[in-house]
């Protein structure tokens, strides 16, 4: 009644057929279908377990023209098994002398047994191509792994989830770099200028380059490249922060500002380098080893590390060059971020010159 039931004709139908023989007893009799649906089958009890079966592959048999094969050898009490059963089918008519193998409830294949097979080993012929000779022994082979999958979480979003995060992402973007802005004007004053600049000509960069890369890469702005170019602003802005203090350091030891910029740069790059280069490193192997989503943040906080660079090399330094002509910030303004007094520089103590007095020997 179930053999007369059971439809193969249709993938579902056959999935279903699949898991209800997939979850029957090894002594079961069970009702199955083969892989493409041409057939239906009724299977008696399992005779060989696929964990007795130690290798199959795939061979092509010149010396007895049969082309590709199968060969299968067994585990000691494997062999036994198969000797056994195929002794048993041997001695009946067809079909009744086919095996089936079997791979989550459907018949791969169907062989026929015309002797017994001793000797721990076998060979499955029949107009096999190299595709179909490989993929029979993979089944044999790797098919018998006892793996099983379970659902530790399961959660299930709306379409609208991912805009919504994309927003918070950007809102909490913006309100770094709002809190960047205000430190750098409340600490360095005028020097948050070039500091601001320089982050809206990186953020253009960075814009254009995942404009132009996005198409070409598959590249999106999802909420971990967010996140990616949210870490960059403070990589970015710490570049800056490292000049600055580098030329303050040289103001504090007395020397103007023009000499100031040209002397703090030389420390001030080895240092940005170094900074950038680990940045760069940890985000290129954070793209190497992972995937999906994190790529996004890890190509995001990369290219921003790169741009960082330039930025600093090309843009803000040049700038910097330019500004230390200026009187405002030459002559050390309240409101230039590199007053003097600000920055406790005392003045160089006045030594008066020794008045030196000549004295006349007298002769008694």
């Amino acid at each position: 009644k179930q053999f007369a039931a059971l439809d193969c004709s249709t993938k579902e139908s056959r999935a279903a057929a699949g898991e209800h023989a997939a979850g029957s007893k090894p002594s079961d009799p069970v009702v199955a279908c083969k892989d493409d649906g041409t057939q239906k089958y009724v299977l008696g009890p399992v005779g060989v377990e696929g964990t007795d079966v130690k290798d199959a592959k795939a061979v092509f048999d010149a010396q007895q023209g049969q082309g590709w094969i199968v060969q299968m050898d067994f585990t000691s009490d494997g062999g036994k098994k198969f000797a056994d059963i195929t002794g048993k089918l041997a001695t009946k008519t067809q079909p009744q002398n086919q095996f089936a193998i079997v791979l989550d409830g459907a018949v791969v294949s169907d062989p026929r047994v015309s002797q017994q097979l001793n000797g721990g080993n076998a060979t499955i012929s029949g107009g096999f191509t190299q595709q179909s000779a490989q993929d029979l022994g993979n089944m044999l082979s790797y098919g018998a792994l006892p793996l099983s999958f379970k659902i530790d979480d399961e959660t299930t979003v709306t379409a609208a989830l991912g805009g919504e995060q994309l927003h918070a992402g950007l809102v909490a973007g913006a309100i770094g770099l709002a809190l960047v802005v205000i430190y750098l004007v409340a600490y360095y004053r005028g020097l948050a200028l070039v500091a601001l600049a320089s982050l809206g000509v990186s953020a253009v960069l960075t814009y254009t380059i995942m404009t132009l890369l996005g198409p070409a890469i598959g590249f999106a702005l999802n909420l971990p490249a967010v996140c990616g170019a949210i870490a960059a602003i403070g990589i970015t802005a710490d570049s800056f922060i490292v000049y600055f203090e580098r030329i303050r350091d040289e103001i504090r030891d007395g020397r103007t500002l023009r000499p100031a910029v040209e002397r703090g740069w030389p420390r001030a790059r080895r240092t940005i380098m170094v900074s950038d280069f680990v940045s760069f490193l940890a985000a290129a192997v954070l793209f190497i080893v992972t995937v999906g989503k994190v790529q996004g943040f890890a190509f995001t906080l990369g290219l921003t590390t790169v741009l960082d660079v330039v930025v600093v090399f090309l843009f803000t330094k040049p700038l910097m060059t330019l500004l230390a002509r200026r009187k405002f910030f030459a002559e050390g303004h309240p409101w230039s971020g590199l007053d003097p007094k600000r920055l406790g520089v005392k003045p160089p103590l006045r030594r008066g010159r020794r008045s030196i007095v000549t004295t006349e020997t007298k002769e008694a």
